[in-house]
């Protein structure tokens, strides 16, 4: 078809049904301008149901944390120690490549003591002594399992419900369904943190906080450490923020005139865009400027917490964005995949991260914030009881392990001092209460007021959805 009268004919089916419809498209632009015109009343407006959370805190360890030396404790793999892993424990599961080759699969216990914790009792590795102190608030899943077996892919899995790119990212989803509290920041924002291990990390790529085929609106913004924390979010020199206030109007003016012959929603996303990007100018340096932080904040959260790019630091940015209206913040954590020379490395990262995810939960709760705040803590599948490469006392690898692995939640409803689900006596297998990634991200979903299966878009005919066709609630996690 002549591409000129391809695009002559969309014009006029476009036309049709925009104007059809009353004036829909100055009512979009409007609630852009104004985003509290359209606000919807009620007590919790057009959700599914009431909500147990207002947003979500995802503390995400990029690399897969070894559940064995952190909270799924097995004293009885001491005994065991440089025997081969039975046949009938590993049933012919699939290995990576790093290991399919090793002659043998040696059981290699963990090398940390653990302890009981809190009044409900829970077995917390030494590794984190400060997470092991706000073990009764949290609900432990040590009872995770995935399909995927590398990185990529089981990352992908989590965070957007497939194996496969292009799919939207849960904080989109959440963006897409709830909409934002505070006009002047993004609903979903994302905060690298420095790690100490080992420097050859898993890549993380933006779709992983992208929209995939949702409106380009609910992508997650991206912080930065130094300099601005958003690129250009400065005015370059010379351009004052007048003179910026009105090219955005002139520029606004355009494009909903092109937003009119055209009627592509894209158009009014890239407005809205705009838009928020001139607000953030003022909200962002205000947002990431601890100096009205108590010392005893940082007391709290530990000498890392003044140093922008921490862990620590980002747990306290993202208490801030709590109190902000954020909906969605997502914390990477990378270095955790540990094939090797794995008890140097685990006690680095734990270093990381353990002060600062505790110091969250008891920032929050003491705010009035943790009721409705809901922190998750996970990655994207286990490790291997089996040892990868040489086993001796000191030092050992795991390998991935997408069988079993251990999550945790606090906050929002969650039942703290639960330990749910369990594992065989070589954390290889469920043997109670397993739990998909598709039934966290149901749960996560559910506790935000969102039916997951009700949450969908249309798209190349199909609607779509987080969970896919799979995902139940798991209700026993919820007070």
């Amino acid at each position: 078809m002549d591409p000129i009268d391809e695009r002559r004919r969309l014009l006029n089916r476009r036309q049709f049904f925009g104007r059809s419809a009353t004036g829909i498209g100055a009512a979009a632009l409007a609630s852009v301008l104004d985003p509290g015109l359209f606000a919807q009343s009620g007590s919790h407006g057009g959700l599914h149901h009431a909500p147990r959370a207002r947003r979500v805190i995802y503390l995400y360890m990029s690399g897969a944390p070894s559940q064995i030396d952190l909270w799924d404790h097995k004293p009885g793999l001491d005994d065991l120690f440089d025997q081969e892993l039975p046949d009938s424990v590993r049933q012919g599961q699939r290995i990576t490549t790093m290991t399919s080759g090793q002659a043998r699969f040696p059981v290699a216990p963990s090398l940390f003591s653990f302890a009981r914790h809190g009044e409900c009792g829970a077995l917390v590795s030494e590794l984190l002594p400060y997470t092991a102190r706000v073990v009764d608030k949290l609900a432990v899943i040590r009872s995770v399992h995935t399909s995927a077996i590398n990185h990529d892919p089981a990352i992908t899995f989590v965070l957007t419900g497939s194996e496969m790119a292009g799919r939207p990212s849960m904080g989109a989803w959440a963006s897409y369904g709830l909409g934002s509290e505070n006009a002047d920041l993004p609903a979903f924002v994302v905060l690298h943190s420095r790690w100490s291990a080992k420097r050859d990390a898993q890549a993380l790529f933006s779709r992983l906080w992208g929209t995939g085929f949702l409106p380009s609106r609910h992508q997650g913004v991206s912080l930065r450490a130094d300099g601005d924390p958003v690129l250009w979010l400065s005015n370059p020199a010379g351009v004052s923020s007048a003179g910026r206030r009105r090219m955005l109007d002139g520029l606004a003016a355009l494009n909903a005139r092109h937003a009119d012959e055209v009627f592509d929603p894209e158009i009014r996303a890239r407005i809205a865009q705009y838009e928020l990007a001139y607000r953030m100018q003022s909200s962002v340096p205000e947002l990431t400027d601890l100096s009205d932080e108590p010392d005893e904040v940082f007391e709290l959260y530990g000498p890392d917490a003044r140093r922008p790019g921490t862990f620590a630091a980002n747990c306290l940015l993202a208490r801030r964005m709590a109190e902000r209206g954020v909906r969605f913040t997502q914390i990477f954590h990378r270095g955790w995949d540990q094939h090797g020379n794995l008890p140097a490395d685990l006690r680095l990262q734990c270093g990381d991260v353990d002060r600062g995810c505790a110091a969250l939960v008891v920032d929050l709760e003491r705010r009035g914030l943790l009721e409705d705040t809901l922190v998750v803590w996970g990655s994207e599948f286990g490790r291997t009881v089996y040892c990868q490469g040489t086993l001796t006392r000191a030092d050992y690898g795991r390998d991935h392990h997408p069988r079993c692995f251990t999550m945790w939640m606090a906050g929002a409803g969650i039942r703290g001092g639960l330990q749910y689900g369990a594992t065989d006596d070589f954390s290889y297998n469920v043997t109670e209460n397993p739990v998909h990634v598709h039934d966290v991200n149901a749960t996560i979903l559910h506790l935000l007021g969102i039916d997951h299966e009700r949450l969908t878009y249309r798209y190349q005919g199909r609607d779509f959805r987080l969970t896919d066709v799979e995902g139940r609630v798991v209700h026993e996690l919820f007070t």
